[in-house]
């Protein structure tokens, strides 16, 4: 029974390496169409990466460049965001977000009317979300061995209360910016829109009166669905009903 599961182990470590060593020579494939300017065969390969649930910031950073060379300005944001989920920090891909903005054809100014919210986002947003995590983690860690002190093994002095209070106060901090950092990033649902045209309504039906025009590359967040449509919240804070098939969600 051990030599069984020790040849089954072995079997699919040596499927998971084989399969590992096949992707990084797609990668690589993929970038060399990419300098060779063959951007579909580009973009072939690295989407077949991603179908396999492999994904990475260099991936999807790819990815987009592929697709904005491709003049596809939807995808290419969209890859952009999905990279910057994963490493917030990567200045050429924040450059490259800021710098496809311009090619929008329907510019966003944004209004932000919640400034908490804006303050927030201004501190966790060049944080990964497991970075957060576990700085949280760690502080809870060290809170709970100031906590032993005091009450299990009885040790009583000023500089451990203080301890343990300012323990607890960072803690605090720290999962509020975690929960805000999972809940920005992860269940607020946001979408980018892909098609060249899209019409944004004023009802999820189809004969309802169109409000204004959307583009490519523009950001959405998804408030909620009826049938075929998203009730999307742009930039700017405009409302409206847009076709489900005309963005991809992040």
């Amino acid at each position: 029974m051990r030599s069984l599961f020790l040849i089954l182990f072995s079997l699919l470590l040596l499927l998971t390496s084989s399969n590992l060593f096949a992707n990084v020579e797609k990668f690589e494939q993929a970038n060399n169409f990419f300098e060779n300017k063959e951007y579909d065969n580009a973009i072939e390969l690295y989407e077949s990466i991603l179908s396999e649930r492999i994904e990475s910031a260099a991936l999807y950073y790819n990815l987009g460049n592929a697709y904005f060379k491709k003049g596809d300005l939807g995808q290419a944001v969209l890859n952009y965001q999905r990279a910057k989920r994963l490493n917030p920090t990567d200045e050429d891909l924040i450059h490259n977000i800021e710098f496809t903005k311009q090619f929008t054809q329907v510019q966003m100014e944004g209004v932000q009317l919640n400034p908490i919210n804006t303050f927030m986002e201004s501190i966790v947003g060049s944080y990964q979300l497991n970075v957060l995590a576990w700085i949280s983690s760690l502080i809870f860690i060290i809170f709970c061995l100031l906590l032993i002190l005091r009450l299990g093994l009885g040790v009583r002095n000023s500089i451990l209360r203080i301890s343990t209070t300012v323990f607890l106060i960072v803690f605090v901090t720290f999962s509020g910016l975690t929960t805000f950092k999972y809940r920005n990033d992860y269940l607020t649902r946001r979408a980018v829109i892909i098609a060249k045209e899209s019409s944004v309504l004023n009802g999820p039906v189809a004969n309802s009166d169109v409000e204004f025009r959307g583009a490519p590359g523009l950001i959405v967040e998804i408030l909620n669905e009826s049938g075929d449509y998203y009730n999307v919240l742009f930039e700017n804070k405009r409302r409206g009903w847009i076709q489900k098939d005309l963005l991809i969600e992040i």
